[in-house]
């Protein structure tokens, strides 16, 4: 507790320094209200930023298998990177399994099967021969036998691996780009196995953590719920599962961590051999984050305008818009060269937009619409006055600022721009959030977008009757607070002759 208090005491004195830095910089123009009406119509919208930006391109001829161009590869790498980073960090191995699975294998647990089974590719021929194998739907299966021949002795635990590979779902519902797809893509998953309960529920925690960490960097805002049981992972004793609000008010399941006890373990043989001689079952986990969180990055930060990228994890950080006039080229590519060679010095994404064929003013809509953070411009009496203009994707506010000292002003810019578009998405989810206790105020509440919380019992039949009245999904209890606060005296919203114990998250979701 007393750690979290000084973290967060640090926090506020960085953003009270930052504010001191902003104010010294000279605003020459407010920043236009961010459009944001085309945002709302969310589908719409995304499907035209990522193929405006060329980003993604859903025009691939197979249902739900899409295409990463470059600009979106480049996006993908940077998030990747950081996934990495924090798994490694922590003891993760990286691993690469193939993506045939033997239907024998995902049968074993049967509790599993009966989730997947109606979602699995089937591979019924490989050439000439029948086979009998399945695509990759999640890891599993496919670990558990490896996991017997890796896992003998006390010592060898605990055991953490994990992979980011393509898995297969075969998707009846209508297909999203990035959202809802049959082949994703950019599946992160991590599986591990451990002595006992007490451990492995250590791993959910920290796995809680590392994901937390990478929708912090993002900047995106989530709550954390327990599912129901209705609606756990297939074959897990429970699920975890970090959620955020889209545009429209629907939510979007961007996380999950599984604790999956020896339900796997048991029927595959899992064992290692304790400290005093017996054989006893591993306790395992997994957790799992896709290119969603790239979706919901994309959906929480932009505009009308296209894109809004946190500097974090922008291809480019920084561009610079050379203003040139006859006779002065020279010296504007000059001072442009040496502002880009000092950025880059210092590892930040610098670019120099130098084409002559495009206006300056069709350049600055341009990187609006890509989501470059930051913009230099630089004309002839900016390095006559020893300075630049600066301006920022997020609020669309310039300032000018002085040519000495550019390096410093650029990180302490950029690094609010990532606390400012994290700050304003979570004011974002908190306003889309709301606490009910009738029928009439959910239904207004989901009617206009959002999420709602509802007394509940505990009771599964009484949830999923929730679920019916008002025409919406269970989202659990939340993680992320106190579930029982203020629930005393309540009765459950859908079953009226039992007491309420829970607050029960419930939104419309993609």
């Amino acid at each position: 507790m007393q750690h979290s208090q000084e973290h967060n005491v640090f926090k506020t004195l960085l953003k009270q320094q930052r504010g001191i830095f902003i104010a010294k910089l000279q605003l020459i123009k407010l920043g236009e209200k961010r459009p944001r009406e085309k945002w709302k119509d969310f589908t719409d919208w995304f499907n035209w930023v990522i193929m405006e930006t060329e980003l993604y391109d859903y025009r691939y001829p197979v249902k739900g298998a899409y295409v990463w161009r470059p600009y979106g590869m480049k996006i993908r790498r940077l998030v990747e990177t950081y996934v990495r980073f924090l798994h490694d960090e922590t003891g993760h191995q990286e691993v690469l399994f193939p993506v045939f699975i033997p239907y024998e294998f995902l049968a074993k647990e049967s509790e599993h099967i009966r989730g997947f089974e109606s979602e699995v590719f089937w591979v019924s021929k490989g050439g000439a021969n029948e086979e009998r194998l399945v695509l990759r739907p999640t890891s599993e299966t496919a670990m558990m036998p490896m996991f017997k021949l890796w896992i003998k002795d006390h010592t060898d635990l605990p055991f953490r691996v994990y992979q980011i590979v393509s898995v297969f779902r075969a998707e009846t519902k209508a297909t999203r780009p990035m959202i809802r797809l049959r082949e994703i893509s950019m599946f992160k998953e991590a599986h591990t196995a451990h002595a006992d309960r007490e451990d492995a529920e250590r791993q959910v925690r920290e796995a809680v953590e590392i994901y937390k960490k990478i929708f912090d960097y993002l900047g995106i805002p989530y709550l954390i719920n327990q599912r129901p049981e209705w609606d756990k992972f297939a074959g897990a004793v429970y699920t975890m599962a970090f959620d955020t609000v889209m545009p429209d008010g629907k939510t979007m399941q961007i996380g999950t961590v599984h604790y999956l006890g020896t339900n796997f373990s048991k029927v595959f043989d899992v064992k290692y051999l304790t400290p005093n001689g017996d054989w006893d079952y591993v306790h395992t986990t997994s957790y799992g984050i896709s290119e969603r969180v790239i979706a919901a990055m994309i959906a929480m930060h932009g505009d009308d305008k296209g894109l809004v990228l946190p500097p974090n994890v922008a291809p480019i950080q920084v561009i610079i818009i050379p203003i040139m006039y006859k006779g002065t080229e020279e010296i504007i590519l000059r001072e442009t060269r040496s502002i880009q060679e000092e950025l880059s010095n210092v590892g930040i994404r610098v670019k120099i937009d130098d084409r002559t064929d495009r206006t300056p003013g069709w350049k600055y809509n341009y990187w609006e619409m890509m989501g470059v953070p930051l913009r230099i411009e630089i004309g002839p009496k900016d390095i006559e006055n020893r300075q630049v203009v600066l301006a920022r994707r997020d609020t669309l506010e310039k300032y000018v600022a002085p040519r000495d000292g550019i390096v410093d002003t650029v990180r302490e810019l950029l690094n609010t721009i990532n606390d400012n578009l994290r700050s304003t998405a979570w004011e974002f989810l908190r306003s889309m959030t709301t606490k009910v206790t009738t029928v009439d105020e959910a239904r207004k509440w989901l009617d206009r977008g959002g999420v709602v919380e509802v007394p509940w019992s505990g009771d599964n039949d009484c949830g999923m009757k929730i679920q019916q009245l008002l025409d919406a999904d269970a989202l659990g209890v939340p993680l992320d607070k106190d579930a029982s606060r203020d629930i005393n005296g309540l009765r459950d919203l859908a079953c009226s002759d039992k007491q309420a114990n829970y607050w029960l998250r419930i939104a419309r979701r993609y």
